[in-house]
């Protein structure tokens, strides 16, 4: 069949316009297909940010909270002292204080605390001790301060009234005064005065190795007054006058065997301090000890305010009140005014006997140790 020559352009005008509409449609099937083909790729990692244009903010690190102190610590924390030690105390009912003591020295002004229908038993190692109320665990102020990491727990022991009494404690409180190195004594008219300085170290060494119970002064008050309890293997050691033998010979001896001792000083006379750390020097007056007009000591022969007046300076001198040993042993009630206007709360006579629970504080009874006394004798005495 024969085809005009315009029939012939026709066709091949359409056969164009049909490969393009076929290209055109291809290309949009391969872009659709890119496009489908991103949509479902993973994704890729984000581009980092060059370091030098920007740097992330860091991480704020929380500021630690500070442990609070403990009461001992803070105590510990205000001392420049590289002895302090702070002492804290624990025991049924016990809320006190922690103090500052200092290791190597003696317990100083250890509480005595008071509990109504209870009886305190004293200050222990431990919580067991302090059940037990075991004497040897027992600490106070005749003992020396140790601490670990400069701290220390005392622990409280009780008992009941009935058990006090049922102790029926009677405290013997010795009275020495001068003292020789002649086993013979010294031929004068003070002879009973003066003890043999060995028989006085075999009496110490009883004493030490007995393990005595030392009570200190406000120890023995708060026992007259029922409110604590002392074993009746207890004793008081003390020595009047202060003589430069009790200082050359005695005071040497219960330093080493470090057994507490008081030391009765006449102030007008000595104003030294104290020979060794086991020794405590309390009042024998500052000048009271002579006599008065009607040749007795002048603690019988002054008014209050003037025996108040000495005792006071004596006090100034020693640092230190509690107790005074009356001169010559002389008192009655004007003098027993003098002590309390002074502010002592203890006077100890030269009588025989023991102190026990209800004892007159102002007329505490002794045992005189004579010369010619010996180790055994003593025992007789205190056990």
């Amino acid at each position: 069949m024969n085809t005009t020559r315009a029939e012939h352009r026709r066709r091949a005008r359409r056969t164009r316009r049909r490969r393009t509409i076929s290209a055109v449609i291809a290309v949009a099937l391969i872009g659709a297909g890119v496009v489908a083909i991103a949509l479902t790729r993973a994704p890729e990692a984000p581009l980092v940010a060059d370091d030098t244009s920007v740097s992330a903010t860091p991480a704020e690190t929380p500021t630690p909270t500070a442990t609070p102190l403990t009461p001992a610590q803070a105590l510990l924390a205000g001392s420049t002292d590289p002895h302090a030690c702070a002492v804290s105390f624990a025991g049924d009912g016990i809320a006190l204080d922690p103090q500052l003591q200092t290791q190597g020295a003696r317990y100083q002004n250890l509480p005595i605390p008071r509990a109504d229908g209870r009886v305190f038993a004293g200050w222990y190692d431990d919580a067991t001790a302090a059940s037990a109320m075991t004497q040897t665990a027992r600490l106070n102020g005749a003992d020396l301060v140790a601490c670990t990491d400069r701290q220390r727990t005392l622990h409280a022991g009780w008992t009941t009234p009935e058990a006090n009494a049922a102790e029926a404690a009677g405290i013997p409180i010795l009275m020495y005064h001068q003292f020789t190195r002649n086993p013979n004594g010294e031929d004068n008219w003070l002879r009973l005065n003066y003890t043999y300085v060995g028989d006085f170290d075999a009496q110490m060494a009883h004493i030490q190795q007995s393990a005595f119970y030392l009570p200190t002064w406000d120890e023995l008050s708060a026992f007259i007054d029922g409110t604590l309890f002392l074993p009746k293997h207890s004793v008081v050691i003390t020595d009047d006058d202060a003589d430069s033998t009790w200082l050359e010979m005695a005071a040497p001896i219960v330093g080493d065997r470090k057994l507490l001792t008081t030391s009765f000083v006449i102030t007008s006379a000595r104003t030294e301090g104290t020979p060794n750390p086991f020794v405590l020097q309390r009042s024998h007056t500052h000048d009271m000890h002579r006599a008065g007009a009607n040749g007795k000591g002048r603690m019988v022969n002054e008014d209050a305010d003037t025996i108040a007046a000495d005792l006071e300076r004596s006090a100034q001198i020693l640092g230190a009140k509690e107790v005074v040993a009356y001169p010559f042993g002389h008192y009655n009630d004007t003098t027993k005014e003098g002590l309390r206007r002074a502010g002592f709360e203890l006077g100890r006579t030269i009588e025989h006997g023991y102190v026990r629970i209800g004892t007159d504080k102002l007329a505490l009874p002794v045992i005189r140790m004579n010369y010619g006394m010996t180790a055994d004798d003593l025992k007789k005495e205190i056990g």
